[in-house]
């Protein structure tokens, strides 16, 4: 709509009331000269959208707004900073809980590591997806029944220093139609050595003759700075039944 009233807005040429005979005629020629030069779909100038390369153009969410909060500091820096300060030590321990020195380095960069996937249904054996997954796989990765409750749980590790905003995006595909779009913020995680475990709120598949078929996804881990720690496309099956656990 925009990039259409900005054509009329450029191709609009005003001509004074009146004007002389061979006035007119040089006025007509410089309108159409004027109008063939502006014209956006034989020249692109006017109303032109320039295109803007994204990650992915299915990835249309607005990027969060960043603060800027100053020079990222290393862990280590953080606590030996007015370390002589006791209660300026036990906040820093409070603000960062029970971060492990042993996984924290000197790099400033936070270091994810999904460690794995799983698919958990009431009544079901748990769904493990292996990681990680071999390049070019080809096959379906799991299969869930219509109309069935699940959840995901994510387990990662943390090391090297504070991780802001992780979060999982999950964009789902059929016969080459987008049909759905997932984003949950698991939260900001400081290093530690035990590993971090996240379950999703309970969701349900897809039922129906329509819904009912092969999928295609893909799934992301990012951070504040959309800094990506892991990618992952794959396909999967919704089907009638479950799949035979024998």
């Amino acid at each position: 709509m925009s990039s259409a009233v900005e054509a009329i807005s450029c191709s609009k040429v005003d001509v004074p009331a009146g004007p002389e005979p061979d006035e007119s005629a040089a006025a007509a020629a410089k309108a159409k000269s004027a109008a063939a030069a502006a014209s956006p779909a034989e020249h692109g100038e006017c109303g032109e959208v320039t295109p803007h390369c994204h990650e992915d153009e299915e990835d249309e969410e607005e990027a969060p707004k960043v603060i800027d909060l100053g020079p990222r500091v290393s862990i280590k820096d953080q606590l030996e900073k007015d370390k002589d300060d006791e209660s300026l030590r036990r906040w820093k321990e409070q603000l960062l809980g029970s971060v492990d020195l042993n996984s924290v380095g000197e790099t400033l960069e936070p270091d994810v590591k999904i460690m794995s996937l799983s698919i958990l249904s009431p009544g079901r054996p748990d769904i493990f997806l292996p990681l990680p997954v071999e390049p070019n796989a080809k096959g379906v990765w799991f299969t869930l029944k219509e109309g069935s409750p699940y959840r995901l749980k994510f387990t990662f590790s943390v090391s090297n220093n504070i991780v802001s905003g992780l979060r999982y995006t999950n964009t789902v595909w059929k016969t080459g139609l987008k049909v759905d779009r997932a984003k949950e913020m698991l939260g900001t995680f400081s290093p530690q050595l035990e590993p971090y475990t996240y379950v999703t709120p309970e969701d349900t598949t897809p039922s129906g003759m329509f819904a009912r078929g092969s999928y295609s996804a893909r799934t992301k881990f990012l951070d504040d700075d959309r800094k990506c720690y892991l990618e992952i496309n794959y396909t999967f099956d919704i089907r009638r039944e479950w799949p035979s656990t024998s």
